[in-house]
């Protein structure tokens, strides 16, 4: 309870009144940084604190996750296309039986492509090359082997709906989604098969782009979103092979400089129930592009910003 209280206290400390936005734009909508599904779009930024709290049938696992990612290459329409990603989480693992154990998971590297782009749609393809590197500490980490697959994202706003009274108020609606194998390099464990959607309605757009409702900070400029996140090995241990299906809600608070979020899942298959009874996610995302813009922004390409 005490570490859910500080999350909340540091979540409103730091909001602040924003309208303006320096992440995960296309077109005239801008997408969140969800808590599990990979955000399509390639971005500054720096994922400095990713709390979680997981109850299972067997341990509470307290988490501490953190990455970063860095766009190489923009293209004439200042849109990002290529950047490099990388992180990891700590993890302190208290079983109800036996002693308690603590380290660093596996870190993991992804290199994304936005291949494909539509702005007056509010539309965004894109495809990541993944890598889990077996350096974690050996009581946390999934696996002692190299994983290393592809992955498919994608992100659809809703704003080219008609602007009528019977649609205009689906306009602020979003979805993000990926699709993901990541097979072992070696051993016959974690082969790993993965799909996420968000589905998530914009406040923001609400306000800016359909009709102006009255919305003071801090609901201005907020997010309501609901995740579902499949995951599966394909090889693996007897028992072990099962496909779990979360459903992943929450909020978020997205300013120019930052995103704040916080969430909880729930089990949508018995496969699920045992490693998941109770849940709390966090996310403080910084968009460092925006306090550091000449070097924040720099690329390949164009070398810093301006």
């Amino acid at each position: 309870m005490r570490r859910i209280l500080v999350f909340t206290l540091m979540m409103l400390l730091a909001m602040r009144a924003s309208t303006s936005w320096a992440h995960g734009v296309v077109g005239d909508y801008v997408f969140l940084e969800p808590l599990i599904t990979e955000d399509p779009t390639p971005a500054n930024e720096l994922d400095i604190l990713e709390p979680s709290w997981v109850k299972s049938s067997d341990a509470n696992d307290y988490s501490i996750g953190f990455s970063g990612e860095k766009v190489l290459w923009i293209d004439d329409n200042d849109m990002p296309i290529v950047s490099l990603a990388g992180g990891t989480t700590w993890h302190h693992v208290s079983p109800y039986e036996g002693p308690s154990h603590e380290g660093v998971d596996n870190p993991e590297v992804a290199l994304k492509y936005a291949f494909f782009y539509s702005l007056q749609h509010e539309f965004l393809l894109s495809t990541a090359l993944i890598a889990d590197i077996p350096v974690g500490n050996k009581d946390i980490r999934d696996q002692s082997h190299t994983s290393l697959g592809p992955e498919f994202l994608w992100e659809k706003g809703m704003g080219d709906l008609p602007n009528s009274p019977a649609l205009k108020y689906l306009r602020p609606l979003g979805f993000q989604g990926d699709l993901g194998y990541l097979p072992a390099l070696g051993g016959q464990t974690s082969h790993d098969l993965f799909a996420d959607a968000v589905v998530e309605y914009s406040f923001p757009y609400l306000s800016n782009n359909v009709q102006d409702i009255g919305l003071k900070w801090p609901f201005r400029n907020m997010f309501v979103f609901t995740e579902f996140n499949y995951d599966q090995l394909l090889k693996g241990p007897s028992g072990q092979t099962f496909p779990t299906i979360m459903a992943t809600p929450g909020i978020s608070y997205v300013s120019y400089h930052y995103e704040l979020s916080v969430g909880t899942q729930f089990a949508l298959n018995n496969a699920a129930v045992p490693a998941n009874h109770a849940t709390i996610i966090g996310l403080l995302d910084i968009f460092y592009d925006s306090f550091f813009p000449k070097w924040g922004n720099w690329t390949i390409n164009r070398g810093p910003g301006e």
